[in-house]
């Protein structure tokens, strides 16, 4: 057994450890002999891919939620254009048919919760409503009800989340999106739309839309929109999607193109009508229909590929990784603080 010893031994060039000992003696960084992330090519075919099928069996069994708020003055179309967007009668209006509308003395927040389901996939959906914002005469501090609404969404998460014994699946109720309706004045941003988007966007993704958008000429929409992107860009507000959460530069190529149609111009409808042959979703005026779902009528098909079809699990990951962590390290460093 002793004579293997120096052959062990000799695997090992002594002229290597001699200039290491040297190195460490000089203080020098020793070179770490620890394998990278080399990529390693495959004989066969393992199955590797068959995660993503995994993941969507899993997925399509138990459902994902999305919770999404709709902010403006009464009578610029909110709950039309979420009826719109899911294609079903989902906003607070529909599901309370024969009611007479009342401005609020104060802002008060309602929440409906559908689960709609699309080829098998089922999806949580919670719509809050903002009646009263901005209807006052003297609308001052009209967030705040909102402002303590997305937070206290942010604690129940929390509080779940900290417990000794866990759910598996934790509720959840943050607010994923805020969709923001700007008055169609032609104008310049309100001061109320100013600060609203000022405080809003540090707490949660807030995407900005011009209602009733078929109200102006494109000349006067493209003019609107120039001012309203001078407007967030003097006062440093960050609108979804905000440039620093670009992951790569594929990521910030498209959303470079979204930033530059900010805010949409939308039109909503939730009613069908005959053009060319077919059934469209659209709005009937004495000189014609105007196509929600045409680009060349709206940017609704904007909004909704935002909202739905390209940035919905983006707009849930920066909502838990970004702005729930925020709320969540100062509560936990108020909680830790002596006194």
């Amino acid at each position: 057994g002793n004579s293997l010893e120096p052959e062990e031994r000799s695997m090992e060039p002594p002229a290597v450890q001699e200039e290491e000992e040297e190195e460490e003696e000089e203080g020098a960084v020793p070179l770490s002999l620890a394998p990278g992330p080399v990529g390693c090519q495959l004989f066969g075919y393992v199955g590797i891919e068959a995660v993503l099928d995994q993941m969507k069996i899993k997925t399509m069994k138990t459902g994902f939620e999305f919770n999404i708020m709709v902010v403006g003055q009464s009578g610029l179309g909110k709950s039309t254009m979420v009826n719109t967007l899911f294609k079903s009668k989902v906003s607070r209006k529909s599901c309370q048919p024969g009611q007479e509308e009342r401005i609020p003395k104060t802002v008060q927040l309602q929440s409906i919760t559908h689960v709609i389901e699309e080829k098998g996939v089922k999806m949580k959906l919670t719509v809050t409503d903002t009646p009263g914002f901005g209807d006052q005469i003297n609308n001052e501090n009209c967030w705040d009800p909102i402002i303590k609404y997305i937070n206290e969404q942010y604690e129940r998460y929390l509080r779940e989340e900290i417990l000794i014994t866990r759910k598996r699946k934790i509720p959840d109720t943050r607010v994923h999106g805020c969709v923001y309706f700007v008055p169609p004045t032609g104008h310049w941003l309100r001061p109320l739309d100013l600060e609203f988007m000022r405080r809003l966007s540090k707490i949660v993704n807030v995407v900005p839309v011009i209602a009733k958008a078929d109200t102006l000429t494109l000349e006067e929409r493209a003019e609107f929109k120039q001012r309203i992107q001078e407007d967030l860009k003097t006062h440093a507000i960050s609108v979804y999607p905000q440039e620093d959460f670009d992951q790569d530069p594929e990521d910030r190529a498209l959303n470079d193109r979204i930033r530059e149609k900010i805010p949409f111009a939308v039109v909503g409808a939730d009613q069908e009508h005959q053009v060319n042959g077919k059934r469209v979703l659209g709005r009937k005026t004495k000189w014609g229909i105007i196509e929600v779902e045409n680009p060349a009528h709206c940017e609704f098909p904007l909004l909704r590929d935002l909202l739905i079809r390209s940035h919905l699990q983006d707009l849930k990951d920066i909502t838990h990784n970004v702005h729930y962590e925020s709320y969540r390290v100062r509560r936990l460093n108020e909680s830790n603080r002596p006194g």
